[in-house]
């Protein structure tokens, strides 16, 4: 196999190859539905998993060293972006993002983070103009220190809540100089292992006070994109505030944030909730808060954020039928929070790794195509729905009638027929259009 510095570029090949290092289903500049597969799926580089994670887990320590041969701090987060943008270069990726922490070592106070984190914007601009690379979008890592232990926004403390205000200022900051079209929070220790010690309308208060903050400064130094909430349920806390996308919905109409702020849905937090990864994009779709995706996976068997490279193409297929229904992403893209498992640990794995993510999800673009085209489906959901578009439904929908009325026409009828779901049927559809290339 070859190695990492023998590749220049990973080439479209297409199906038939047995090229590990070649695309087989994303061909970035074909043309489907009058755009180019870049610019319907929007990849990015994720720095966090991609450039940082070294193999780690809860048991064990790193299998990989991503130093590359320095030993200076600096020097290392510039050798760390270097190697992003030549990856990101091999793979066609148009787009990254990163939180602060990705980027910058930690200096000995908040204020010394600042100034390393300030600095390595400034060379992550010069790499973007020389590599002709954009940012997706960025965040604060507000979780991840000893001083975020009980939270950020929702921390008892002020001084903490502070804290995390600066971070957040210096990050809207460095989206608006690097060019990025949205802004994330994760709320990653927003929420309580227990209520005993938790004043659970304070917390929810003051992280809607934070937020509000937060878009407030960037609408005025400028920043036109959109901030984005990013749903979890639990992990590291047992109760996180920003649940799934239905619990954030909730959460932007309480506190009049709905104008502002969309939803990074992320797959393997879609089933962490106990949800499928389409009905999180429908929920937000239909809500009118669909924003970006961190695209990954979870195991099932584990039970945890395992944050694997998507290789199941039927969940794919149904992510991208529900982002083409919604007319595609706006200031969103699709990243990969992913991280190559504990054993695959080479610079050879990443580049597969991503091969594998991303020919997904152009195998799941193409058929969410063919679905659309198909017809079937919107045929059969039209349909079973059609009582709402004539006599009492019309009148239901169009709130023309009252309970009197209802109860009036319901008293009158004789049977309540209902029709089958076919559910069965319309998953061999789902089948038969996925795998309709072995039809003879």
């Amino acid at each position: 196999m070859k190695k990492y510095s023998e590749i220049k570029k990973i080439d479209y090949l297409g199906p038939q190859s047995k090229e590990p290092f070649a695309f087989k289903y994303y061909n970035p500049d074909e043309v489907i539905l009058g755009k180019t597969m870049r610019e319907h799926l929007k990849f990015a580089l994720s720095y966090w998993h991609t450039i940082d994670y070294c193999g780690a887990d809860m048991f064990g320590g790193s299998t990989e060293d991503k130093n590359f041969g320095e030993t200076d701090p600096m020097a290392i987060y510039r050798k760390k972006a270097d190697f992003a943008f030549e990856l990101m270069d091999k793979l066609s990726i148009d787009y990254y993002c990163f939180h602060d922490v990705d980027i910058a070592p930690e200096g000995k106070t908040l204020k010394e983070s600042l100034e390393n984190f300030r600095e390595m914007v400034d060379y992550l601009k010069e790499l973007q103009e020389k590599h002709n690379k954009k940012l997706l979008w960025d965040t604060a890592n507000n979780f991840g220190d000893k001083k975020f232990m009980a939270g950020a926004a929702t921390s008892p403390n002020a001084d903490i809540f502070a804290a995390a205000a600066a971070k957040v200022k210096a990050c809207i900051d460095a989206d608006i100089k690097l060019g990025g079209t949205s802004f994330v929070f994760w709320g990653g220790r927003e929420g309580y292992d227990t209520l005993l010690n938790t004043d659970m309308a304070l917390e929810n208060d003051n992280l809607a006070r934070f937020l509000t903050m937060a878009r407030d400064y960037g609408r005025k130094k400028g920043f036109t994109g959109d901030f984005l909430l990013e749903p979890k349920p639990k992990e590291p806390t047992k109760h996180q505030y920003d649940f799934d996308a239905a619990t954030c919905c909730n959460f932007l109409r309480k506190y009049n944030l709905m104008d502002d702020f969309r939803l990074n849905i992320e797959a393997n937090h879609a089933t962490l909730a106990m949800h499928e990864f389409n009905h999180e994009l429908r929920t937000a779709r239909i809500n009118g808060v669909f924003g970006s995706i961190d695209a990954n996976q979870g195991d099932m068997l584990l039970g945890w954020d395992t944050d694997e490279f998507p290789f199941n193409v039927h969940d794919a297929a149904l992510a991208m039928y529900e982002i083409l229904l919604e007319g595609g992403f706006k200031n969103g893209g699709l990243n990969f929070d992913a991280k190559t498992r504990r054993q695959s640990n080479t610079l050879e794995d990443i580049l597969l790794a991503y091969i594998t993510g991303m020919d997904t999800f152009a195998l799941g673009l193409r058929i969410a195509v063919k679905m659309i085209d198909d017809g079937r489906l919107a045929e059969f959901v039209n349909n079973r729905y059609r009582s709402y578009r004539e006599g009492i439904g019309k009148k239901i929908v169009e709130g023309t009638t009252d309970l009197e009325e209802l109860a009036s026409y319901a008293e009158a009828k004789s049977d309540f027929p209902v029709e089958s779901g076919r559910q069965e049927y319309l998953e061999e559809v789902v089948n038969n259009i996925m795998f309709s290339v072995y039809a003879k």
